[in-house]
């Protein structure tokens, strides 16, 4: 046990310094988290503008200007990270004043994840069953209404999953971060778990990488499952006359002429 407390990797890994485990686990969840957080106020709006805003919604937008949104998001989303983080972190040096470091990382992070949100949002707000959108449009209520008291409270359990789903994706891309200078532990497993051959390092990293996507993928899950109309008491799927006289009873909007 002694000897194992002096191994030096372990040492590493104890410290509460900026080399040791804890730090490398708050560097990538605060990158994670506020990553996901603005991929989020940029994606949102953008995926709820692919359905609304097409030909037959309740907002449609010229299709030239779909098109080109379309296009851009595609386009981003093609690019591969590593080789779209190389390209970005001019940006970061701009806005954040440096490409070096944890916190350079977040616009690369936000760039690369919000064209992945936005289409994960598009199929959640596609899942939505068009004859409750027809019914609200027949209530005289407004696109805003229909968005906002409609399309997203009918879409909220396939929301969470695709939310839960973009934070992970986020943490993974954090992670590759660290081959160009990033922080957190995706820097911890290369620099030193591979580059210097500490094995227990690199190790260490993966697993807790590992534990902690399981952790968000837990709590994601209950969350979906927690807001799903089609699961009642006990975790029993409900009949689908039940979920409609809720949703019938819910249906009253503010407002609508």
């Amino acid at each position: 046990m002694r000897e194992l407390l002096q191994n030096p990797e372990v040492v590493r890994l104890l410290s509460l310094g900026k080399d040791g485990l804890l730090f490398a686990i708050w560097e990538t969840c605060y990158v994670t988290v506020i990553a996901t957080f603005f991929a989020y106020v940029i994606g949102l709006p953008l995926g709820v503008l692919m359905v609304a805003g097409e030909e037959g919604g309740v907002r449609p937008l010229p299709r030239p200007v779909m098109s080109a949104l379309n296009v851009i998001i595609n386009i981003l989303r093609s690019v591969p990270f590593l080789i779209l983080m190389v390209l970005v972190i001019p940006l970061s040096r701009v806005i954040l004043g440096t490409s070096i470091g944890t916190v350079a990382t977040i616009i690369p992070l936000i760039v690369a994840a919000f064209p992945f949100v936005a289409r994960l949002v598009e199929a959640s707000i596609r899942e939505v069953d068009k004859g409750v959108v027809e019914a609200a449009q027949s209530m005289g209520c407004s696109p805003l209404q229909i968005i906002a008291k409609v399309m997203i409270p009918e879409s909220r359990p396939s929301l969470i999953s695709g939310f839960t789903t973009a934070f992970i994706t986020i943490l993974s891309y954090g992670a590759m971060a660290g081959a160009i200078g990033g922080g957190g532990l995706g820097s911890m497993a290369l620099n030193l778990g591979y580059q210097r051959r500490m094995n227990i390092i690199l190790w260490v990293s993966v697993v807790v990488l590992v534990i902690l996507v399981q952790i968000f993928q837990s709590i994601g899950t209950c969350l979906a499952v927690r807001f799903d109309r089609r699961i009642g008491p006990g975790g029993k799927r409900r009949r689908r006359k039940e979920v409609g006289q809720d949703i019938q009873k819910e249906r009253k909007i503010p407002g609508a002429m």
